[in-house]
């Protein structure tokens, strides 16, 4: 068993109609049809969305996709409408609203990797291959690929893993054509925002990206290239052959293993709150990450 520890209830918003409550994000539809986007401070692991909130991380998540929107508008042509706040909305919705474009969502998750890591590498050392594509030998924890690969994967429910499948699975799902679009888009969007980390001291490991189409063809939706979707690791403490620190959540995931935790991840019962340590060092994290990337300060 796994998904919400305590699920939110949905806010009532005068002109906006709740669609859905996600990990992190709250989905509205407002009166001319546009979806409204709210990223919230809440975080997930182990396939758990946790008790516990990361103060602004939700603000983290909505500026940094921004930032990117901006970096990739040649690339690929994304759905934001407008960053202002819906009329009637909570004060604490400012900076963790967009308002977005109803797109026909393509249910693949569109994964990019340029390094071994994670579910790639387990697969990885039993088959030698990662999605059904062949890998050269001798590759270890964070080793970085001959070239970035698209490593599809369905779309999973709250509580639910994502699996990765073959290039060949997408195909049959939502046809050659799309397939081949998702592909080329994914892999030209990594490897932009791959170059622009490396710029920074940050290796983008992997990332995962949404699409959906509209009249005029694909466009990039949800977030993009945050500590959320993506792998970003410091360039300077790079050494394959280990797990690399990392810009994420991996202080919340390290004390849910630990002895301090006394959760079993194994069992059905939920985990318990964060202590206020872990919760520090986690945003603590995600705003360096901002400001890495960005250059920017965050406050």
């Amino acid at each position: 068993m796994s998904g919400f520890v305590e699920k939110p209830e949905p806010l009532q918003v005068p002109g906006l109609v709740h669609l859905h409550t996600g990990k992190v994000r709250d989905l509205y539809q407002n009166e001319a049809g546009d979806l409204v986007m709210v990223a919230s401070d809440r975080i997930s692991a182990y396939d758990w969305v946790l008790p516990t909130e990361i103060p602004d991380k939700g603000r983290v998540l909505t500026r940094l996709s921004l930032w990117w929107f901006e970096q990739l508008a040649d690339l690929a042509p994304n759905h934001v409408l407008s960053t202002e706040l819906p009329p009637g909305a909570p004060a604490d919705w400012a900076g963790r609203a967009l308002v977005c474009k109803s797109l026909r969502m393509v249910p693949v998750e569109c994964v990019a990797r340029g390094y071994l890591t994670g579910s790639g590498l387990a697969e990885y050392e039993e088959t030698r291959t990662v999605c059904g594509l062949a890998l050269p030998e001798g590759l270890v924890d964070g080793s970085e690929l001959p070239a970035p690969i698209f490593t599809p994967a369905t779309k999973a429910e709250v509580g639910e893993h994502d699996e990765n499948v073959s290039y060949e699975e997408v195909a049959r799902q939502v046809g050659a054509e799309t397939a081949a679009a998702l592909r080329q888009a994914t892999l030209a969007v990594y490897s932009r925002a791959r170059d622009i980390a490396r710029e920074r001291g940050i290796v983008l490991a992997d990332t995962k990206f949404e699409f959906g189409f509209d009249a005029d063809g694909l466009v990039l939706a949800d977030e993009v290239l945050t500590p959320d979707s993506s792998r970003f690791w410091p360039a300077d403490q790079w050494q394959p052959g280990r797990a690399q620190p990392s810009y994420d959540k991996q202080f919340v995931r390290d004390w849910l293993t630990s002895a301090e935790s006394g959760w079993d991840r194994r069992s059905e019962q939920p985990p318990p709150p964060l202590p206020q340590q872990v919760v520090d060092a986690t945003r603590a994290k995600y705003v360096e990450a901002y400001e890495l990337l960005t250059g920017q300060s965050w406050s």
